[in-house]
């Protein structure tokens, strides 16, 4: 099946369902929006097509199946849809969060991969079960029309059993799958192939290390264009410190906790996952980079240590990572703190100077949200921001498997 011409972008959470419209002759974007507190009175539909207003409405959401009929008849809507029909839609590509060790790659769904996808809601609880909900949902709304799974874990399959590996008894970590997989794949993914483009490299021979900084954050080592290591690990709540997730921690905090203040798995899931990281040791209130940064600069104690060992995991990992690539061609941010915080930016960047990186002040300060060198010219390690866009990865990814058909 080669004429391809468009695909819709899905991504289905706990309670709300996203999604995006692409033409493929030029990879534009035709609409985009969202149905969000699905399953609540509150449902809310967002509309908005290209160059258009947003729009927004209260929608009886109470299942995704039910949302992702708002989103049908939003996108053909006659006053302001992109398409007059469905059945101009080719193709859908789905975000899932966890792959398990089945996918390395993105695949055509069918029987044998919803089956996988199921498999592995004990490693993705609050993901893969709306991923697999909306899914079904568009199966059911749009028959015939393939649909593509597209996992967060796929691009991180290419790591070596000594990146991958927990020192746990063997048995164990076969029986349950229990091993490193990484997370913000598809973002990493974009990142590199557009790094590969701006560094003038084949992607064979390209090594860098990119830093997907927002509220979920997780850095991956790339060697010649594939995934060396990664931060997150069998969930993504290993390594950095986040917005409410706690990121690397000595496991028997837990036990301590455990015993202490008689906290079973459940609490002890939703403190490091929910109520830990910045949200709990900043003093703002939130665990907002923007809120933090301003608390920083207002003189706030608390806020600059947690501020500060933000950055510490950040350069920790940096090194590292550095160190076990031998050649580095760059450093490349990306994510809503990556590409936004020139605050951030700034103090990721000082503190890698004895690593050879030169900060251009005066281009970070400038750098919003667009491509952009950071580093000074001469810099022997350069740093650029490159704005990732998963969706327009999924939709590629989508449109590799269905037009190879």
């Amino acid at each position: 099946m080669s004429n391809v011409n468009k695909i819709l972008v899905v991504n289905s959470g706990s309670s709300s369902l996203k999604y995006m419209l692409f033409d493929m002759k030029d990879e534009s974007m035709l609409c985009k929006g969202l149905v969000e507190r699905i399953g609540t009175a509150s449902a809310n539909l967002v509309y908005q097509r290209a160059g258009g207003k947003k729009r927004e409405e209260a929608v009886k959401a109470l299942t995704h199946g039910e949302a992702f009929e708002h989103v049908c008849k939003a996108i053909t809507n006659k006053e302001d849809g992109a398409i007059a029909a469905l059945s101009e839609i080719d193709a859908v590509g789905h975000r899932v969060l966890h792959g398990g060790m089945e996918f390395t790659a993105p695949a055509l769904v069918n029987a044998t991969v919803k089956k996988a996808i199921r498999k592995c809601f004990d490693l993705g609880p609050l993901h893969n079960p709306p991923n697999l909900t909306g899914i079904e949902a568009c199966e059911k709304k749009m028959k015939g029309v393939p649909n593509v799974a597209v996992f967060d874990t796929g691009f991180h399959m290419t790591m070596p059993a000594e990146s991958y590996m927990y020192a746990i008894p063997r048995d164990l970590a076969k029986k349950y799958s229990l091993r490193k997989y990484g997370f913000h794949g598809t973002s990493h993914k974009y990142v590199t192939e557009t790094a590969a483009k701006v560094f003038k490299k084949p992607l064979s021979r390209l090594n860098i290390v990119t830093c997907h900084l927002g509220n979920g954050s997780s850095l991956a080592a790339i060697k010649g264009g594939k995934v060396f290591d990664t931060t997150m690990g069998l969930t993504p709540l290993q390594g950095l410190v986040m917005g409410t997730r706690s990121g690397d921690i000595d496991p028997a905090v837990c036990f301590f906790l455990a015993k202490k203040e008689g906290m079973d798995a459940e609490a002890l899931d939703t403190l490091l996952n929910k109520k830990s990281g910045l949200l709990a040791i900043s003093g703002t209130g939130s665990g907002d980079m923007r809120d933090l940064c301003a608390a920083v600069q207002a003189g706030k104690k608390e806020a600059k240590e947690a501020f500060d060992l933000f950055v510490h995991r950040i350069i920790l990992y940096i090194g590292g990572y550095m160190a076990l690539l031998g050649k580095v061609d760059g450093i490349v941010f990306a994510g809503g703190i990556g590409e936004n915080s020139d605050f951030a930016r700034k103090a990721i960047c000082e503190r890698l100077a004895p690593l050879g990186l030169k900060l251009d002040a005066k281009a970070n300060k400038a750098t919003h949200g667009t491509l952009a060198r950071i580093s000074a010219a001469d810099s022997k390690l350069p740093a650029w921001v490159i704005p990732t866009n998963e969706e327009l990865m999924i939709d590629r990814e989508t449109y590799r498997i269905v037009a190879a058909r």
